[in-house]
C-alpha cells in the first residue's frame, strides 16, 4: 500500500479535509477507518504543551525528543485509527472522528488514541480521510495497514503508539 493521498484514495479513503475545514456533518456514520495526513512539506514543530484533553487526571503532553524520536520522517500518514460501532451501537466514523478532534480541543477524552496529533504546532493543517468498512472487517484492515507501515517506514505511524492486533476478523 502507498501511504499517502493517492494511495489511500486507491484502497478507497474519502473526505481528504483539513481539520481546520472539516464539517463533521459530511462525514458518514458507519464503521470504518481514520487516517490523519500531513500536507505536503510539513516540517514539524512541537508544542511544549499538547492542546489535548486531560485523560485520567494525566496530561498528554509528552517531551520534544520523544516527539522527536516517534516522528517518521518521508511519511505523509500520521495516524491510523478505527471507527467501531461502540457498545451500543451508536458510534462509528462520524462520532469518533468528532471526538477525537474534540480531544484536541481540550475536551476529556474516552481514550487518547492519536494524542501526538495535538501536539503539533500545524496540527489544524492536518488532513482527515476515512473509509468506511463493515464492522467485521476493522481489526483486521487496522492490523494490515499497521503491519504495512511498518514494514515500509520501520515503525508506526507518528500518533499510533500501540499497533492494532486481529481479533477475529476477516482481512480486507
Amino acid at each position: 500500500m502507498q501511504f499517502d493521498k493517492s494511495g489511500l484514495k486507491l484502497a478507497g479513503f474519502a473526505g481528504f479535509r483539513s481539520i481546520n475545514a472539516l464539517e463533521s456533518g459530511r462525514i458518514p456514520q458507519g464503521t470504518g477507518i481514520f487516517a490523519v495526513l500531513a500536507p505536503e512539506g510539513l516540517q514539524p514543530r512541537f508544542l511544549r504543551k499538547s492542546s489535548a484533553g486531560v485523560f485520567k487526571k494525566k496530561d498528554p503532553s509528552l517531551p520534544e525528543p520523544v516527539l522527536a524520536a516517534a516522528w517518521v520522517d518521508g511519511a505523509a500518514v500520521l495516524y491510523i485509527g478505527k471507527a467501531g460501532p461502540g457498545s451500543k451501537g451508536n458510534r462509528g466514523l462520524r462520532r469518533q472522528i468528532q471526538e477525537f478532534l474534540d480531544f484536541g480541543q481540550g475536551k476529556p477524552p474516552g481514550h487518547w488514541d492519536g494524542r501526538l496529533i495535538w501536539q503539533l504546532a500545524e496540527a489544524g493543517d492536518l488532513v482527515i480521510a476515512w473509509k468506511e468498512l463493515p464492522v467485521e472487517y476493522l481489526n483486521q484492515t487496522a492490523a494490515n495497514y499497521h503491519s504495512a507501515f511498518i514494514e515500509e517506514y520501520g515503525k508506526l505511524p507518528f500518533a499510533n503508539l500501540v499497533r492494532a492486533q486481529a481479533q477475529g476478523s476477516q482481512p480486507t
